[in-house]
């Protein structure tokens, strides 16, 4: 059977992450790890990426059973451990993605695609709560569910939802540190959105 893109792109990222400095990765974000694993923790649950393959994994039982990632999952961690800038730090300010430094600004990519979850939230706010507190969010913010979230320990978003009413339909805006493009890519902010949202999804039992 074909292998579809998404699974080349995939495998290309495990290429990426075996071509690069382990011991760097550690350091800038004080991974553990051992021989065999460095660990680290991405939407709420706990991940793996083997130093031999570049196969990324997620438990939920200590590793006593693995979960090979997905497309966005395996691309959003390897992205981050491999090109993060030295020194990247936060800057503190939340923007929109295409308000970002070093994003032209003209940019509308990816407008509109928070559309459909923001559909399958509106009369579930309560639920949405949870779910975001269930992944560790703080309360903040503007919204009726607004809280800030991390998809990497080192990497914030601030998940703002609003209700459909008589004249709006429901909306949702996902926030970034503004210095965001320091630790990873400008695609790989929609790869988090995506599954920060699918994970969303899951804890509100879809």
């Amino acid at each position: 059977m074909a292998r579809s893109n998404y699974d080349v792109t995939r495998d290309s990222a495990r290429q990426l992450f075996l071509r690069y400095d382990q011991e760097t990765m550690i350091r800038r974000f004080g991974l553990d790890h051992d021989a065999a694993y460095l660990y680290l923790p991405f939407v709420g649950r706990n991940y793996r990426v083997d130093r031999r393959t570049g196969v990324v994994a997620w438990s939920d039982d200590g590793f006593r059973t693995a979960h090979e990632a997905d497309f966005n999952e395996a691309l959003s961690i390897c992205d981050a451990l491999c090109c993060s800038k030295e020194g990247c730090r936060l800057a503190g300010t939340f923007c929109t993605v295409n308000q970002l430094k070093g994003v032209v600004q003209s940019s509308r990519v990816g407008d509109g695609m928070f559309q459909p979850a923001a559909q399958r939230f509106d009369g579930r706010t309560a639920q949405l709560a949870r779910a975001c507190s269930a992944l560790g969010g703080v309360p903040e913010g503007r919204g009726d569910v607004a809280f800030r979230l991390y998809p990497f320990p080192f990497l914030p978003v601030l998940f703002q939802f609003w209700s459909s009413d008589e004249d709006f339909p429901a909306s949702l805006t996902i926030l970034w540190d503004e210095n965001t493009l320091d630790f990873v890519r400008y695609e790989t902010t929609y790869y988090i959105a995506g599954h920060l949202l699918r994970r969303l999804l899951e804890l509100m039992g879809e």
